[in-house]
């Protein structure tokens, strides 16, 4: 890759490269790595001034030395089998609690805190609930949900199974109809009484998806089966070093094997006649090029892919994101009213707050009426309690921690009319629950940039769809899809990344069996260029 001193514009070595890979995101680079590795030509355009995405470590606050997961930040969905093929030098790290939930009863504070070890678990349920009756219920339903994912997981990287194929792997009627064919709100309702319980175990049905318990669309039975499957196994972990560990190792990977990577090139249309080569018209700081591919991997979302090919196709439900996210700093962690808990162990797992099954649903009826929820749902999670490399030295010395926040039911709607008034609004009443169930408030531990100004940030789905051209804000380019063939035009195709054009696949979160940092659509658009 050479650049004209005349012009100034990107002249490629290659006349027309194996594969052209539109967008350096994690799955785009997974892609890249592969087919280079297989002896493949290999380029990939990103449009930003660096890759991985929304896979990245960043340093939001000024001065400070914490490198945090900006946008994705946990780890469930990456087959190993792609890291072993990759030779990646990258790990996670399982956290050695589940979850704490806050709540208050009686009068009193308490909580339900999973993880600890078996005995520590069901003592907690049992003073939660008074009875074995919940734990005992946990434990079969998680059981069921354990051996569907040891089924299903290593299927995502395999030529996509039918529906009745899949529903014969799994080999479980029982489990096959509370996962794909009810409403994820009748499973939750008949294995749990209790409304803290019954809620901790919907959210996982609600993560970057704005549906209710009982959605006839079952969106929230997706959302819940791809957070259940992760490695088998469910574990959502933390990334050593951050996500940005990730995509670097990732770019490292594709470049070692030849990939050439070109930053700064943000392509506007590719041009097919859905046979021979396809050309990619790009545009840089000075000026537009083209490159020709064999093959053209896109690595954006579906709607994306729709606009650079020139088609006025129009999705049947335009993809909504709906949460907010906060990153923060502090400079230690804040004590908890229910004194019983260390909070390392409280926020060294998933920190439940608002997440009553009666309040999510209050929830997202209010945010369906088109009103910012009155007491917002959302969950934290303390990355540097797990793996302290992502902070300075200095820090860790100091006992600084970082905080990410994910809040439910903020459709993007909500934020249409004034996005700065409605995300400060929705931030403090967000920070105000958090802070009802602290000894002291969650402002008085934030640590203060080299400007003087807290360490905290906050994006709505808006702010996600400007920074990353996430349509609508929606963290999985649009609703999850089922993991088998669905039989309509989008579901077809030998691995779930095939488009109308024969030399055009799909390899971002939008494809079939996509969503989450998995490299699964990348993974398996190489292996559709690679059987060819």
């Amino acid at each position: 890759m050479t650049t004209s001193r005349s012009s100034g514009r990107t002249v490629f070595d290659t006349a027309v490269y194996d594969a052209v890979i539109v967008g350096g995101g994690h799955n785009g680079l997974v892609a890249a790595a592969y087919l280079a590795r297989a002896g493949r030509s290999v380029l990939v355009l990103e449009r930003l001034g660096h890759t991985g995405g929304a896979a990245v470590s960043s340093r939001p606050f000024t001065g400070m030395d914490a490198r945090l997961s900006r946008y994705s930040y946990l780890v469930s969905l990456l087959p190993p089998k792609v890291v072993r093929d990759l030779d990646l030098r990258f790990s996670v790290r399982r956290r050695t609690v589940s979850s704490y939930t806050p709540t208050a009863r009686g009068g009193r504070p308490g909580g339900l805190l999973v993880g600890g070890g078996d005995a520590r678990t069901r003592e907690s349920f049992a003073r939660l609930t008074g009875s074995d009756r919940e734990y005992d219920s946990w434990r079969a339903f998680y059981e069921t949900t354990g051996r569907v994912a040891g089924k299903v997981f290593p299927t995502l990287t395999e030529p996509l199974p039918t529906r009745e194929e899949l529903r014969t792997r799994i080999d479980d009627e029982a489990a096959w109809r509370m996962l794909f064919e009810e409403p994820l709100g009748q499973a939750v309702e008949r294995h749990f009484d209790d409304d803290l319980v019954r809620g901790v175990v919907l959210t996982d049905g609600l993560i970057g998806t704005f549906a209710d318990a009982h959605d006839p669309s079952l969106a929230q039975n997706r959302c819940f089966l791809y957070h259940v499957i992760g490695g088998g196994t469910g574990d959502w972990d933390v990334p050593v070093g951050g996500m940005g560990a990730l995509t670097g190792a990732l770019a490292g990977s594709a470049r070692a094997a030849g990939a050439e990577i070109a930053t700064g090139h943000e392509v506007l249309r590719i041009d097919t006649d859905g046979t021979g080569p396809a050309e990619v018209v790009f545009r840089t700081a000075t000026g537009e090029g083209r490159v020709v591919g064999r093959t053209v991997l896109v690595n954006a979302s579906p709607q994306a892919l729709a606009e650079l090919l020139g088609e006025d196709r129009a999705p049947a439900r335009a993809p909504e994101g709906a949460q907010l996210k906060v990153n923060m700093l502090l400079r230690r962690l804040p004590r908890l009213r229910d004194s019983a808990v260390d909070p390392r162990e409280a926020f060294g797992g998933t920190f439940h707050i608002a997440e009553g099954y009666a309040e999510l649903g209050r929830a997202y009826a209010e945010a369906a009426a088109g009103e910012l929820p009155s007491v917002p749902p959302s969950e934290i999670y303390c990355h540097s309690l797990t793996d302290p490399t992502i902070l300075g030295p200095e820090l860790v010395e100091q006992g600084y921690q970082t905080l990410t926040l994910f809040g439910l039911h903020a459709p993007a709607r909500l934020f249409r009319k004034d996005n700065r008034q409605a995300r400060e609004v929705l931030l403090t009443a967000t920070l105000a629950q958090l802070d009802s169930h602290l000894d002291e408030p969650i402002t008085d531990c934030l640590a203060f940039d080299a400007d003087g100004r807290p360490c905290i940030e906050a994006k709505t789905p808006l702010d996600l769809e400007r920074e990353l051209r996430l349509p609508g804000g929606h963290i999985f380019h649009r609703d999850l899809s089922w993991p088998y063939a669905s039989g309509d035009a989008e579901g077809a195709g030998r691995w779930g990344v095939e488009t109308a054009h024969r030399n055009v696949l799909l390899c971002g979160a939008g494809a079939v069996r996509g969503g989450g940092v998995s490299g699964v659509p990348g993974h398996n658009a190489a292996m559709a260029v690679l059987e060819r």
